[in-house]
């Protein structure tokens, strides 16, 4: 049975066992995750689904996502919606209620309602996060991906600033290879020309399969749109027929606010797994000492 036909399986499903059970002995022989104890078979089923059980692949995308939470505690440790609670009320974002016509949750992006003055980039950046990791979890989501609307209406030098060379890595790492999800494609609209050299900056730093999904329709975005997004899907104000902007931005704030506790377990749990509490994830010191002993 192919990636893809195992991906429609359900979770449960037996044809699942071998692939989930070769990814988690992998992971806990890998070196770097020496102090982990198990993942639950429901989390390696995300990276799984993410690379279509390619175990290998799936392996690089759970050990980069383990490396990231390590390494950008800055963003990863604080996932928190009340505390960018004031973003969220300016309709910056927003999953709209509708997926495409592939089952591709769609989300959007008004960098225009982002005040970098009052907003650093690693709080915007933490609002993508937290969303990510809510989708994540959804089944159809695992099996058919995302894909993203920047409105880059109202870009300043102000929000040119904040992305430096290390956040433009990390914010393509998510994109492209750090997180359990499927980018089908990237449309940037209303991009001013200046945008462009902060977009070369981190267009380095994506693989040539998201390179091929990003699409620039400019200003005059309404018709070109419609040629990868239904009118249900889409709000009025992007040309399309689906509930307005501001509602569907403050429905998605109201769903990030719910998911307030879950978002501060995942931020706070040594490896994200939260279906295995935090103790029976690691090995504990004494063993990991013995470990090292017999090694």
């Amino acid at each position: 049975m192919s990636g893809p036909e195992l991906s429609e399986l359900p979770d449960d499903s037996e044809q699942l066992r071998p692939c989930v059970s070769s990814l988690r002995q992998r992971a806990l022989q890998a070196a770097e995750l020496s102090a982990v104890r198990t993942f639950s078979d429901g989390f390696l089923i995300k990276f799984l689904r993410a690379r279509d059980f390619d175990v290998e692949l799936s392996l690089k995308l759970l050990l980069n996502y383990q490396r990231w939470r390590r390494e950008s505690p800055e963003i990863s440790t604080c996932l928190s919606p009340s505390s960018v609670l004031g973003l969220l009320n300016t309709s910056y974002h927003a999953v709209l209620p509708q997926r495409d016509h592939t089952g591709s949750r769609v989300l959007i992006y008004r960098i225009g309602e982002w005040s970098p003055k009052d907003w650093s980039a690693f709080q915007v950046f933490r609002v993508s996060l937290m969303t990510s990791e809510i989708i994540s979890t959804e089944t159809e989501t695992q099996r058919r991906g995302l894909k993203v609307i920047f409105d880059l209406q109202g870009w300043s030098l102000g929000h040119a600033l904040q992305i430096n060379p290390s956040l433009a890595r990390k914010i393509s790492s998510v994109l492209s290879d750090s997180f359990p999800l499927k980018v089908r494609g990237i449309h940037l609209v209303n991009e001013p020309m200046f945008f462009r050299p902060v977009f070369a900056m981190i267009r380095p730093f994506l693989p040539d399969k998201i390179k091929q999904r990003i699409h620039m329709h400019g200003a005059d975005f309404h018709d070109t749109l419609s040629d990868f997004f239904s009118a249900p899907v889409l709000p009025p104000e992007y040309g399309g027929e689906g509930p307005d902007i501001e509602e569907v931005c403050q429905d998605w704030t109201n769903q990030l606010l719910q998911s307030e506790r879950l978002l501060q377990q995942i931020a706070a749990h040594p490896t994200g797994d939260i279906a295995i509490t935090p103790d029976d994830s690691l090995i504990s010191e004494e063993v990991e000492t013995e470990h090292i002993s017999e090694g």
